[in-house]
């Protein structure tokens, strides 16, 4: 079943792309962008655009700064996700700061979650 998008989005994510942050470049350029699944960047995904999304795995990741942990857009987010994981997907928060400090570890968790999401399909 092909995932719901809004085509007015497209240009939005297109804008996200080439204004991505340090830590989406870093993320995109240093790992996902030639991990073996393929990712996407800036997914139209239910009316929302999704930071990365691997259709294999059916997974999202979502990069998370500051401006995430405040009451107003945790609420947010958390309504976001319930929408998201009624399509079957999952959502993987990962924060700016474990990007910068742990990158290692961050990779090594989306290939885990992934490697297993995709042994169990």
């Amino acid at each position: 079943m092909p995932l719901p998008y809004k085509h007015i989005l497209i240009p939005k994510a297109k804008e996200l792309r080439k204004n991505a942050t340090q830590q989406e470049n870093h993320l995109w350029y240093d790992f996902l962008r030639k991990y073996p699944m393929r990712f996407q960047r800036q997914k139209s995904i239910a009316g929302f655009i999704a930071d990365f999304y691997c259709f294999d795995a059916k997974l999202i990741i979502e990069l998370d700064g500051s401006r995430h942990y405040t009451e107003e857009r945790s609420q947010y987010d958390e309504e976001r996700t319930k929408v998201l994981e009624n399509y079957g997907l999952q959502i993987l928060r990962i924060s700016n700061s474990d990007i910068d400090k742990k990158f290692n570890y961050v990779c090594c968790l989306i290939d885990s979650i992934v490697k297993k999401k995709c042994r169990n399909n």
